[in-house]
């Protein structure tokens, strides 16, 4: 098949990517241990076929993602549009040394990932988690001035709230803004973010479009997690939490089973559905996962099908918060 292209942004700072994306931070750390070998032939597999939007960060691994994909592209570099992401400060022994949107540290950041990635520019640069001890406007200054410098083609901007979306997006236009969204993560329906990007005309890419794999329906028990996999401590894969999104995922494998499609499809099939403007970043390290995620480009839900699964999957639906700790998202 061909990948269909989608367009992130508007005006003289729009970006034209693949309809789907890939995400690339499992294939490094938080889901169990990596195999770069593997990840190689999946990025690979992937441009392929066509999905060239590449998605990593700094603190990923800490660092070896990014080294990871600059391999993998080391030839290819004029088919990739390359996005990764500054903000959550990692020392070199992975030690977690905070959100960081402080000017010099964003120049510094950028020529690292810059390096690791073996590239003269990265084409989507996002400002992974807001600091708020730094106003947006400065660590925005900053990044308008590496966009000038040519380092950096576009600017986008991750889990921030409408108001913090304004007041970057009149520094320097945000070509997209990145944050979960998914069948069972809905918050920026709700809390002003969806509306806020698309009066802007930024676009949309959702993260964890699979709902961090359980909306796959392969995950029915702790067990099927590696014993270092984060989501073993994750809110929504515990307890009743565990249970309660368990029965969410069985009523969508129904409608999946009456289209014929897998969970995994049809919940990516969803959020493509919720506009042109929105790009699904699905994270994969499987050949056999990737291949089925891009089936999902194939399947046009009707809207009654879209209904349904409204109704089984409603706003607010999933047990549990995001993450353990919900405190550097949205602001």
């Amino acid at each position: 098949m061909s990948v269909p292209i989608r367009t992130l942004g508007t005006g003289a700072y729009a970006l034209n990517v693949s309809a789907q994306g890939l995400g690339c931070m499992g294939m490094s750390e938080f889901y169990g241990q990596p195999d770069d070998d593997q990840s190689m032939a999946v990025i690979h597999a992937a441009l392929d076929a066509g999905v060239t939007f590449l998605d990593t960060a700094d603190m990923y691994g800490p660092f070896t993602n990014e080294r990871l994909v600059g391999r993998a592209i080391a030839s290819r570099r004029d088919d990739v549009v390359l996005a990764t992401k500054f903000g959550n400060e990692r020392g070199e022994d992975g030690s977690r040394l905070g959100i960081n949107g402080h000017p010099d540290y964003v120049r510094r950041a950028c020529d690292a990932s810059l390096e690791r990635l073996g590239v003269d520019h990265i084409d989507l640069y996002y400002q992974h988690r807001v600091d708020t001890r730094v106003p947006v406007e400065e660590t925005w200054g900053a990044l308008k001035e590496l966009v000038d410098a040519g380092k950096v083609r576009r600017l986008g901007i991750s889990e921030a709230a409408p108001d913090t979306i304004r007041r970057a997006h009149a520094v320097h236009p945000i070509t997209a803004l990145q944050s979960e969204w998914s069948l069972w993560s809905r918050d920026v329906e709700d809390d002003g973010v969806l509306d806020t990007v698309r009066e802007l005309g930024i676009g949309f890419v959702a993260y964890s479009p699979l709902g961090r794999g359980f909306l796959s329906g392969a995950i029915t028990s702790l067990d099927d997690l590696d014993p270092h996999d984060f989501r073993r401590h994750a809110p929504r894969f515990q307890g009743e939490n565990f249970q309660r999104n368990l029965d969410l995922v069985q009523r969508v494998k129904e409608i999946a089973v009456a289209k014929g499609v897998t969970p995994g499809q049809l919940a990516l099939a969803w959020v493509l559905a919720q506009g042109p403007d929105v790009v699904p970043i699905p994270g994969t390290k499987r050949l056999s996962y990737l291949r089925e995620n891009i089936g999902a480009l194939d399947v046009t839900l009707s809207p009654a099908e879209l209904s349904a699964l409204d109704e089984v999957a409603p706003r607010g639906a999933a047990a549990g918060d995001r993450y353990a700790d919900m405190s550097s998202v949205y602001r």
